[in-house]
């Protein structure tokens, strides 16, 4: 038998302090070895969400004797028993990885307390959740809430989500915030993958080939081989390849699949027993049709003046005369203005539908796992990563020295209203502009844009592909199809530099120490986001055609790029006020520098027909950093820099071996940003500040029965300072700050009261509040619910304001916006004062807008604001981005109140030491909301997950054979939602779990 006191003590004597039990059974006999197999089969804790199956007699025997195992983990940065660490972490093995499904981070939440994660809208966009505490701030300078280390070093903008774990040693996830250790950004807490090393012991492999449903395909394998007694290598890689989860009614096939490969290679150097280096490369690639968006849900406002309702999701289309691309190819924004008001016969429909809007005749298919659309999506990120970890023993004290470098990128295309356009092939406006610019008679300007847009007439549109040049369609970067294509494409590009220094004391005394010192170097170049459509092509076509030059054609928001340089200083002291307490004292200080140039396009950059490039046209150069120059956009180039002092206070009593009480403060701490710009401007904030966290923790670690039950429990209070909070506004994320309360229990427990039964609970509660007041305008509704806020559709830029009386009376407001439309009619507002508006436009007046208590109307915001404010008897007052609503007491985004999860294991022994090992794992996660504003629309029901599968062992585990079932239920609950703007319509985007899968799977290892 061996204690865990013996384990711990070989570790710190043979290794040092960083390289916990990977090699200890160099010093076992067999017994002992199996024992610890078993140890570090366990999840930690009850934060231990599993366990591997006992492998054979001798193995069952030392867990009989040992009860449940420990693990070693280095939560603090050096190696410790996780029962004896002071921190609500969660750790998993490589075999109780396999052991409960956990094959992404998709999987890994469903095991961990108070923690979700969902995907999100954008290219690496993803949602992991902790108490709370999310990655609710978007944009390129925006930092992760929960820290992504691996090998404990922090990797930036890795697609580390969408990968696959294979050949790790552990995976550890520290709750709460890290403000000493890991410190940087780490409010929510860090997620730590610490790949297998190679074992100088001897000669091992392993190997692995799963078939399932979706023709789904997964191989994985590990080579380890020792080139002499000091260095030893290891290969290991998986390939995953199967059809979509989502079916496209549009050619009858699949999509959303799977396409991808990781290679990882890793050497390690022993000289001593006092010296370790490891070095570690890996490389990713993903080339198939993963689709960023499973679904699109709205509720058909049949207005046309929101798009979508706030009142309910459904499975309808948008109104497309509510986007942008419609609007500017109306009839109505055409005769706006003398200039283009001769255009307005070669509009592509009128806002008030009476031919239909563009969806008309367009059926959204009532299932969440099956599209209808024309655009299909195209996903490809590769990765590179060198990574290395240095432990020297000096004596009483160990230098740790990490480092590497990554670099990567990831390019994304997705449809990007869910839908498929009806024909332009019968639309008057545009058969009467191919004639009349095909006979020439609207000049050589117009006869170029016909040519380029539909060459071979309406049947056929050509429109721009997401490119760099900027000139799309009309400087020959086109994609040409039956109708329009709507979609969206993100990329970006980055790589970074990281290294860190951290020395540590094991003194025989009551004091210890840990100093360190971290830089990162981080840089992203050409993060893109593209939004392209045949309308907005048309659009910048009729808009500048006849005077021989054209207005960028397509929506794109760049960082041209983005730079950050931070490092932080820390240290922590140890000190053992008795031989069972102890109290730790720790203090970090955090520097970040952030620089950023970024632009926004969309029809706001003059470019020549004949330019190939819309970024340098010497006389058309929109985009040049000197503002001075007439006409030109500068790049928008900004600077921010924070700093913080961190840090934690801890104190824990060991009350017995197996039981520990612990008391601790932290403050975290996590940057703030730089939004982008806009277009059109609005006035929006340049930058959003940084959000800090003061953490309160009680926690208890207990191990009962002769080590054959353990309960852990957790109580935490969270003081929330300016949570980065983003919202949409003119196509572009931008970001607030609110402050919130949170606190929460949780409980897990183990339970292992035979050789052959095996149990794991875990129990969450979270309540999360903003906490002081703050008012934001709800995208989705901005007449914030009064009955007297009128809606507008600016025809201008397809934005929605409101218009609200002073004195609460609807019959003010809804006379006023009919007064002024009725005027514009009338051409009142022709005069150069009032923008020169063209008359007849044949504007309507206010309607009611279903779904809401109010009504609204297509018009001009910027006209009725100054109206209201030239005429005072007009008693009404015009909000720009509407009605502010106070969200204080809206519970956060992804925060379930209550979540459970539970796991029962049984093993059968056999003759020849074989064993049969059936599982089944549940997970319910309560309902929450997707936005902050806390409306019925935006709430997310509670769902539940059951895995399940049984396993065949050959003796001593050399092969195996595994039948499992994933999602039992076929639940398809959504996890995440992401609303998108007012000029696109209000769609919903919903991100759900994945379907079920099943199928069998046969391995090897020696």
């Amino acid at each position: 038998m061996i204690r865990l006191e013996e384990t711990q003590q070989c570790v710190r004597g043979r290794y040092g302090s960083y390289w916990g039990g990977m090699h200890m059974t160099r010093k076992f006999d067999l017994l002992g070895a199996t024992a610890l197999a078993l140890l570090a089969a366990v999840p930690a804790a009850a934060q231990d969400a599993g366990a591997s199956p006992p492998q054979g007699a001798a193995t069952s025997a030392a867990a009989t004797d040992q009860g449940i195992g420990d693990i070693i983990v280095t939560a603090q940065r050096q190696s410790e028993a996780l029962q004896s660490v002071p921190i609500a972490v969660s750790a998993f093995s490589s075999d109780s990885l396999r052991q409960q499904q956990i094959n992404s981070t998709s999987d890994l939440q469903l095991s961990l307390p108070n923690i979700t994660y969902t995907k999100s809208n954008f290219t690496s966009s993803s949602s992991f959740n902790i108490r709370g505490i999310g990655d609710l701030c978007v944009g390129v300078t925006c930092d992760a809430a929960t820290a992504v280390h691996v090998n404990d070093v922090p990797v930036l903008g890795s697609p580390i989500f969408q990968n696959e774990f294979f050949d790790v040693e552990r995976i550890e996830v520290l709750r709460g915030p890290q403000g000493t250790l890991f410190g940087r950004n780490a409010t929510g807490g860090v997620i730590n993958f610490i790949t297998a090393k190679p074992d100088l012991t001897g000669i091992h492999a392993s190997g692995e080939v799963e078939y399932g449903n979706y023709q789904s395909v997964r191989v994985k394998g590990m080579f380890n081989l020792p080139l002499t007694e000091t260095i030893g290598v290891r290969v290991a890689g998986y390939y995953l390849n199967r059809d979509g989860f989502t079916k496209n009614l549009f050619n009858n096939q699949r999509i959303d699949g799977r396409d991808q490969y990781d290679i990882r290679g890793s050497i390690r150097w022993e000289p001593s027993a006092d010296t370790t280096l490891d070095i570690v490369g890996h490389y990713f690639r993903e080339n198939d049709d993963r689709s960023r968006i499973q679904k699109q849900l709205c509720h058909r406002d049949p207005t046309g003046i929101l798009g979508c309702l706030p009142d309910r999701l459904g499975f309808e289309q948008l109104n497309g005369d509510a986007t942008l691309a419609s609007i500017l190819t109306s009839s109505e924004f055409l005769r706006l203005r003398g200039s283009t008001a001769p255009l307005a016969p070669f509009a592509l429909g009128s806002v008030y539908q009476t031919d239909g809007d563009v969806y008309t005749g367009y059926v959204n298919p009532a299932n969440v796992r099956t599209v209808n659309i024309d655009s299909l999506p195209r996903f490809r990120t590769n990765e590179k990563q060198v990574l290395l970890n240095f432990n020297q023993a000096i004596g009483s004290l160990n230098l740790k020295l990490d480092g590497g470098y990554t670099e990567g990128s990831t390019d994304s295309t997705v449809d990007y209203n869910i839908g498929i356009e009806r024909s332009y092939a019968n639309n008057p406006g545009l058969n009467a502009f191919n004639a009349f610019a095909g006979a020439g008679l609207l000049g050589p300007g117009y006869l170029a844009v016909r040519n380029a847009l539909i060459p071979n007439g309406p049947s056929s549109l050509c429109q721009s592909t997401a490119e760099e040049t900027g000139t799309g369609v009309f400087g020959g970067h086109k994609v040409c199809a039956p109708t329009s294509l709507d979609f969206d494409r993100s990329d970006a590009h980055g790589h970074q530099w990281f290294g860190e220094g951290i020395l540590t004391s094991k003194f025989s005394g009551p004091l210890n120490f840990l100093i360190g010192a971290g830089y990162l170097d981080y840089t992203v170049k050409d993060n893109s986001y593209y939004v392209n459509s045949f309308g907005l092509d048309y659009a910048a076509g009729l808009l500048g055609g006849g005077a021989g030059y054209l207005a960028t054609p397509f929506y794109r928001n760049q960082s041209l790029v983005y730079h950050l340089k931070s490092y932080g200083i820390f240290g922590e002291a140890y000190y053992d006020v008795t031989d069972r307490l102890k109290l730790t004292a720790g203090l970090r200080y955090n520097h970040d520098d952030k620089h950023v140039v970024a632009r926004t396009t969309l029809l706001n950059c003059p470019v020549p027909l004949s330019t190939t490039d819309a970024y340098s046209a010497p006389s058309f150069a929109c985009f040049d950093a000197d503002p001075s120059i007439t006409g030109n956009q500068p790049l928008a180039i900004n600077n921010v820099k924070f700093g913080r002092l961190t840090g934690r206070a801890v104190l824990d009593w060991q009350i017995t071996d197996r039981n520990l009480l612990y008391f601790s403060y932290s403050r975290g701490y996590k940057s703030g940003g730089i939004n982008p710009p806009l277009s059109p401007v609005t006035a929006v904030p340049v930058s959003f500040g940084p959000e800090t966290v003061n953490a309160f923790e009680i926690g208890s670690k207990n191990t009962f029965l002769d080590g054959t039950v353990r309960l852990n429990f957790t109580a935490f209070y969270y003081q929330y300072k300016q949570l980065q909070l983003s919202r949409i506004v003119a196509r572009t994320s931008v970001n607030d700050n609110v402050n919130a309360d949170i606190y929460g229990l949780e409980a897990e427990a183990i339970i292992h009261p035979m050789r052959s039964v095996l149990a794991n609970l875990g129990f969450s509660y979270l309540h999360t509040r903003v906490s002081a007041d703050k008012f934001l305008v709800n995208p989705q509704d901005v007449s914030g619910g009064r009955a007297d806020a009128v809606i507008i559709k600016d025809l201008t830029n397809a934005s929605n304001c409101a218009v609200v009386s002073n004195s609460g009376n609807p019959a003010v407001s809804n006379g006023f916006v009919n007064n002024v439309n009725a005027g514009i009619n009338a051409g009142a507002f022709s005069a150069p004062a009032f923008g020169g508006l063209g008359p007849n436009t044949g504007l309507q007046g206010t309607t009611p807008i279903p779904g809401t208590n109010t009504t609204g109307a297509f018009s001009v915001c910027s006209l009725l604001a100054g109206v209201a404010a030239a005429t005072p008897a007009a008693a009404v007052t015009v909000l720009e981005a509407g009605v502010p609503v106070n969200i204080r007491g809206n519970q956060l985004p992804q925060s379930p109140q209550y979540k459970f999860s539970a796991g029962l294991q049984y093993t059968a022994y056999f003759a020849n030491d074989w064993t049969l090992v059936p599982r089944i794992d549940l997970t319910y996660t309560g309902g929450y909301y997707g936005s902050i504003f806390n409306q019925p629309i935006n709430r997310i029901q509670g769902y539940e997950v059951v895995n399940a599968q049984i396993q065949l062992n050959g003796p001593d585990d050399r092969y195996f054979v595994r039948a499992f079932v994933q999602n039992l239920t076929k639940n398809n609950a959504i996890t995440g939602l992401y609303v998108t703007d007012q000029s696109s319509g209000l769609f919903t985007n919903a991100f759900t779990l994945e379907p079920r899968r099943y199928g069998i799977a046969a391995g090897f290892r020696f």
